[in-house]
C-alpha cells in the first residue's frame, strides 16, 4: 500500500507541474478541496475512489496512470548495461537496449579481414544493412554485394549470408536492421 501511496503522490505532483497549475486550482478543477490535494501530494492521504476519479479527470489521466509506477521521461544505459555479442570476427552491439517486438537494430563491426555468417531467419524476413565505416562483402544467395561508407542493401534475411570486411587492416563498421517477418507456426 505504500507503493501505491508514494506512486500515486509522485505522479500527481509531476501532472499538475507539467500542467502548470497550482494545488488550489486543482482543487477547483477536481471538485476535491485542496488540504486534500495536497495530503494526495504528500503521500499521506488514503482517498477514496471518489477522490481518485475527480483527480485523475482533472488530471485528464486514467486511475491506472495515478497509481502506476511513475514514467521518466528519460532512461540511461550505461553502456555496461548493454549487451555485446562476439561471433566469429565480428562485435554485434544493439543501439535499442530494450527489445522490439519484431525488430533488431545493432551495430556490425569487423575485425580487420574478419567475417561473419548470418543465421537465415523466419521466411519474408527483410535484412537492411549500411556500411558506416570501411567496405563490407555481403553474401547471400550466391549473390556478392560490396558495400563502401554511405551504402545500403535490403536483402532476405531467410537465407544464408555472411558478412566479411574486404579490408585486412582496419575494422568496418555497419548497422544492420532485421525485420522479422511473424513466425506462423
Amino acid at each position: 500500500m505504500d507503493d501505491i501511496r508514494a506512486n500515486l503522490a509522485q505522479n500527481i505532483r509531476r501532472l499538475r507541474e507539467e500542467r502548470g497549475h497550482s494545488q488550489q486550482r486543482m482543487a477547483e478543477l477536481s471538485g476535491i478541496p485542496r488540504p486534500t490535494w495536497a495530503s494526495l501530494e504528500s503521500g499521506s492521504a488514503n482517498p477514496t475512489l471518489g477522490v481518485l476519479h475527480g483527480a485523475a479527470s482533472a488530471l485528464q489521466v486514467s486511475i491506472e496512470e495515478l497509481i502506476g509506477a511513475p514514467r521518466t521521461a528519460a532512461r540511461r544505459f550505461r553502456a555496461s548495461e548493454i549487451a555485446e555479442r562476439k561471433r566469429q570476427g565480428a562485435r554485434l552491439r544493439p543501439l535499442v537496449p530494450e527489445p522490439i517486438p519484431g525488430l533488431d537494430i545493432s551495430r556490425l563491426e569487423l575485425a580487420p579481414g574478419g567475417q561473419m555468417g548470418g543465421v537465415p531467419h523466419t521466411p519474408g524476413t527483410r535484412e537492411y544493412l549500411t556500411c558506416e565505416r570501411g567496405k563490407i562483402e555481403l553474401v547471400a544467395a550466391g549473390e556478392h554485394w560490396e558495400l563502401g561508407a554511405g551504402d545500403a542493401l535490403v536483402f532476405r534475411g531467410d537465407q544464408r549470408h555472411t558478412y566479411r570486411n574486404l579490408d585486412t587492416r582496419k575494422a568496418a563498421v555497419a548497422i544492420t536492421v532485421v525485420c522479422f517477418a511473424p513466425n506462423r507456426g
